[in-house]
């Protein structure tokens, strides 16, 4: 590979993508999640990665030592590591387990929730080698139940084809409690978003929930009632959850149940922008309003669009902003920098006619840790101004 390539490599950048590689007869027949040792342009061996020739990234970083053997043992090592950092952060275990690259398991993603594991096979290697991924969580983290996820957008780029399965053990017979922030979260791990629940926003859930104390809370886009639930765990006056999916409302709903808040929790089902645009239209304003929508910036393709969808977001939402109150905006678009996201939202407050104090900047928590040298692994952030 070329020696810009080469460097960006031996300095921690895990990909490498089909353009960069130099390939012969013998290595273009290989099989999607196969491995082989990496080269430089001196035949000098690099280390030992996974080669799709099916996805734009050819390859990924697997050991930089260049005799490592990919199996069961390797496998039970790596895990032991990333169960040992989560191990020191929560008493309970429920949280991200594996974060892909930044725990060196490309492109795998492993989410706990007690004695069950729901992981996303998101890179070749990953699904060839699901059985023994499985057997590897038994052994090290102790789970009775693994469950595979198989329905991400990165998949697709992957070519393989969207399954959900039980590995090991049984499915859930129903949602599964989490308490996360003082709340009781219902996660449905078979049937639900992603692996079930949204692990990241734990931190920014807690900063909100700190600022809702006797306010009357809007959460938008709320899913299973991240924010509003935290919020009304915090002593929140009351707590409306939006959201145009019925079932996540309805789990929403449960979980404020099991928390003990249901008599504060309200749920409106319906197309985020035009709930908030009728609310505006009603006179309603809150303490505390949030906004944590999908990823409007998938790539960079689509990276003006979903900005400008960011935008709206916030200008939309400020208006339901009480005077002192404060405005919380998320993005999980990693083709969303920072300085762009931010910059968007205070162009919609702005745009609303409002003014805006920037107090706090938040990304995910410490089990979604960062690789320094890819920007797609800080995909989170959250940033929250007083109006």
């Amino acid at each position: 590979m070329p020696k810009a390539e080469a460097r960006a490599i031996r300095h921690g950048f895990p990909w490498v993508y089909g353009n960069e590689l130099v390939l012969d007869r013998r290595t273009k027949n290989l099989a999607p999640g196969s491995f082989a040792v990496l080269e430089d342009a001196n035949r000098t061996p690099m280390g030992v990665v996974t080669v799709n020739p099916e996805s734009r990234i050819a390859a990924r970083m697997m050991d930089m030592d260049p005799a490592a053997e990919i199996g069961p043992a390797w496998l039970r090592e790596r895990l032991a590591v990333a169960l040992a950092h989560r191990a020191r952060l929560y008493e309970a275990p429920f949280y991200r387990l594996v974060h892909a690259e930044a725990d060196r398991l490309p492109g795998l993603i492993v989410d706990r929730f007690g004695d069950i594991a729901v992981m996303q096979p998101n890179a070749a290697w990953t699904e060839t080698m699901a059985e023994e991924i499985a057997a590897a969580l038994v052994e090290i983290a102790g789970v009775t139940t693994v469950i595979k996820n198989g329905t991400s957008r990165g998949r697709a780029l992957e070519g393989l084809a969207e399954e959900t399965a039980v590995l090991v053990g049984t499915a859930p017979a129903a949602p599964v409690p989490v308490p996360m922030n003082g709340a009781t979260y219902l996660a449905d791990l078979m049937e639900g978003q992603k692996t079930g629940l949204f692990y990241d926003q734990r931190p920014n859930h807690a900063f909100a929930a700190g600022l809702a104390r006797g306010g009357r809370v809007l959460d938008v886009f709320a899913h299973v009632g991240g924010f509003s639930l935290a919020a009304l765990a915090a002593g929140a006056e009351a707590a409306l959850a939006v959201d145009s999916s019925a079932p996540a409302l309805a789990l929403a709903g449960q979980g404020a149940e099991a928390s003990g808040t249901a008599a504060r929790f309200a749920s409106r089902q319906g197309e985020a922008f035009a709930v908030m645009e009728a609310l505006a239209a009603e006179g309603e304003r809150f303490d505390l309003v949030v906004c944590d929508p999908p990823a409007f910036a998938p790539n960079k393709a689509a990276l003006d669009k979903g900005l400008r969808a960011y935008e709206r977001v916030a200008r939309l939402a400020a208006p339901l902003v009480a005077e002192g109150g404060y405005l919380c905006c998320c993005s999980c678009s990693h083709a969303a920098d920072l300085a762009n996201f931010r910059a968007a939202t205070a162009r919609g407050i702005g745009k609303a006619g409002r003014r805006g104090q920037l107090i706090h900047t938040g990304f995910a928590g410490p089990d979604h840790p960062q690789l320094p040298q890819l920007a797609e692994s800080g995909y989170l952030k959250s940033v929250v101004f007083r109006l």
